[in-house]
């Protein structure tokens, strides 16, 4: 069975529930994982496109919006289930605003302290964003609760370190860019 990268076998295990549209899945995937998850559009449509090669999905009639659902087939279950087998690889940080504060010494402090405003204002949304899932919608799901539970622990955790940032000292002189 054909290696599977983790997004595709994503969009399978979307599609186990019901038929979906590309558009349904970056929705969803933007409702569920998409804080820790990049994906873009065209990743997801180049992605549904291979798995439809593989036998994988199986493209219904266009729809309104030339937007067509797609099914999972049995080979795509079975390619999702062994692909869901397999320990999941390290994670990877990549987080633009850790490289701007690594060099820091080079910005003025107010456009550093900007930057990071902005970001603090992001993680706070995303942080009231996870604490708003209804506890009826966490009780029923043990899964979605440790994924929501991590989202938590990992904004508090960011807003922290945020606040320990506030006493990052001025920009001396020999630091400058040349």
């Amino acid at each position: 069975m054909d290696d599977l990268n983790a997004t595709g076998a994503s969009l399978l295990g979307f599609l186990h529930g019901a038929p979906k549209t590309g558009w349904d899945l970056l929705q969803e995937i933007e409702r569920g994982f998409g804080h820790f998850w990049n994906v873009t559009a065209s990743h997801v449509y180049r992605e549904l496109k291979a798995l439809q090669a593989r036998g994988y999905i199986e493209a219904g009639e266009r729809q309104a919006r030339d937007r067509r659902p797609y099914t999972i087939t049995a080979d795509g279950r079975e390619a999702f289930a062994e692909w869901l087998r397999q320990a999941p690889g390290q994670e990877t940080m990549r987080i633009p605003l850790l490289v701007t504060v690594w060099f820091g010494a080079h910005l003025e402090p107010g456009l550093l302290r900007e930057f990071i405003d902005g970001h603090r204002a992001i993680n706070a949304r995303r942080l009231n964003h996870y604490r708003s899932v209804p506890p009826e919608t966490l009780n029923a799901d043990p899964y979605l609760a440790a994924v929501v539970g991590f989202g938590i622990a990992y904004e508090q955790a960011v807003l922290t370190w945020m606040d320990s940032l506030d006493g990052l000292p001025a920009r001396t002189t020999g630091q400058e860019q040349a």
